[in-house]
C-alpha cells in the first residue's frame, strides 16, 4: 500500500478518536458540574490541561477570570469549534475528512458519507447555538458520530492494511487520551488535599470513569470505586477496550499484520518500541505503578507513546519507508 495511504488512514482514525474523547470529557465535566458541590477548583481548566494545550489557551483567550460561566463558555468554545486550535473537535473532524477525501477510493462509501455528515454536524448554522443550549444532547450527538463512523468501518471495510493501519491508529491514540485524563485528575482535578477519600473525592473518581465511558464496567469487576482500583482497570485491563494495555494490544496486533511480522520480534523501530512498552505494561501490576509514582509512570507512558508514533513514522510514512516497501514488492 502507498505510505501516503496508510498515513492519511491512520491520522483519519487518529483525529476521529480525539474528536470522540475531547466530546466525552466536556460532556461529562457540565454533568459533574450539576452533580458536585460548588467550589470544584480548576474543573473546566482541566479540559485544557488534558488536552496538553494550556499555554496556548492562555496565549489565545488570557487568563480566564475565576468565574464558572465566564471560565465554561471560553473553554468549550476553545475545545469544540475554534478553528485555530489544532486539537478542538471541530479541526480534528475537519482533518479526519480531508484524509479520508485523500484516499476515498480505499473506504467505504457508507463510511465516507457519514464521516461528511459528522462534519456537517459542527458546520451548520445552528451548530454553536445547540451546543449552548443543549449542550449534553449536542455532545452525545458528536460521541454517536464517532461510534457509528467506528461500527461502519467494523462492519464494512476489508480486513487489509488499510484497516489495520487505522486501527492502529485508534487505539494508539486512544492509549494516549486515557493516560491523560487519568494523569490529569490525579494532580488537577481534586481541590485540596483534605478531600481524599470524601465524598468530593468519590465523586470526581466516578465522572474520570465516566469521561471513559468505563463507570458500569469498573463496578462489575471491582465494586466500591478506591484509586488503586481505578488506576489498575484503565492501565492494566486486558477486557476494557479503553484501557491502555488493552489498546497496546490491539494496536501490536495490527501492526504485525501490516508487516506480516511473528509476534515476540520486529522489524522496524515501531514493532520494537510498541513492544517494549506492551511488555512493560504486561508485568507491571498496580502496586508497581504505585510506587514508582502514577505521574512518573504516566509521563514515561506517554513518552513511550510518543515515540511509537514517531517509528511509524519512520517505518511507514516516509520516503525511504516507501522506496523499501517499493524495493520487497519487486
Amino acid at each position: 500500500m502507498l505510505s501516503r495511504v496508510a498515513d492519511s488512514v491512520y491520522w483519519m482514525a487518529r483525529y476521529i478518536e480525539r474528536a470522540e474523547n475531547v466530546a466525552r470529557y466536556v460532556d461529562v465535566s457540565l454533568q459533574m458540574a450539576l452533580d458536585t458541590p460548588g467550589g470544584i477548583r480548576q474543573q473546566w481548566h482541566s479540559l485544557v490541561a488534558a488536552a496538553g494545550d494550556e499555554k496556548l489557551f492562555v496565549e489565545k483567550y488570557g487568563e480566564v477570570a475565576p468565574v464558572e460561566q465566564e471560565a465554561r463558555d471560553a473553554i468549550l468554545h476553545f475545545l469544540t469549534f475554534d478553528s485555530s486550535y489544532p486539537n478542538s473537535i471541530f479541526s480534528c473532524v475537519t482533518k479526519a475528512r480531508e484524509n479520508a477525501r485523500a484516499v476515498r477510493g480505499n473506504l467505504p462509501l457508507e463510511a465516507w458519507e457519514h464521516l461528511n455528515k459528522f462534519y456537517h454536524l459542527l458546520t451548520s448554522v445552528d451548530a454553536r447555538k445547540r451546543a449552548a443550549e443543549s449542550a449534553h444532547v449536542f455532545f452525545s450527538e458528536i460521541r454517536q458520530a464517532s461510534y457509528l463512523f467506528e461500527g461502519i468501518v467494523e462492519s464494512t471495510m476489508s480486513r487489509g492494511e488499510e484497516w489495520h493501519f487505522l486501527k492502529l491508529g485508534r487505539y494508539l491514540e486512544r492509549a494516549n487520551q486515557t493516560s491523560r485524563i487519568l494523569d490529569v485528575k490525579y494532580f488537577v482535578l481534586l481541590p485540596d488535599p483534605a478531600d481524599v477519600g470524601s465524598v468530593v473525592d468519590d465523586l470526581l473518581w466516578a465522572a474520570l470513569l465516566h469521561s471513559v465511558s468505563g463507570y458500569e464496567m469498573f463496578r462489575r469487576r471491582h465494586g466500591r470505586i478506591l484509586p488503586e482500583s481505578v488506576v489498575d482497570f484503565l492501565v492494566l485491563d486486558r477486557e476494557f477496550p479503553r484501557a491502555i494495555l488493552f489498546c497496546l494490544l490491539r494496536a501490536e496486533e495490527s501492526l504485525l499484520a501490516i508487516s506480516g511480522t511473528p509476534l515476540g520480534s520486529f522489524r522496524n523501530p515501531a514493532e520494537k518500541r510498541l513492544s517494549r512498552l506492551r511488555a512493560t505494561l504486561a508485568y507491571s501490576n498496580v502496586e508497581d505503578i504505585v510506587a514508582k509514582g502514577l505521574h512518573e509512570y504516566l509521563d514515561h507512558l506517554q513518552n513511550g507513546l510518543n515515540q511509537i508514533g514517531e517509528g511509524i513514522f519512520e517505518s511507514f510514512f516516509t520516503l525511504d519507508a516507501a522506496a523499501m516497501g517499493q524495493s520487497q514488492q519487486q
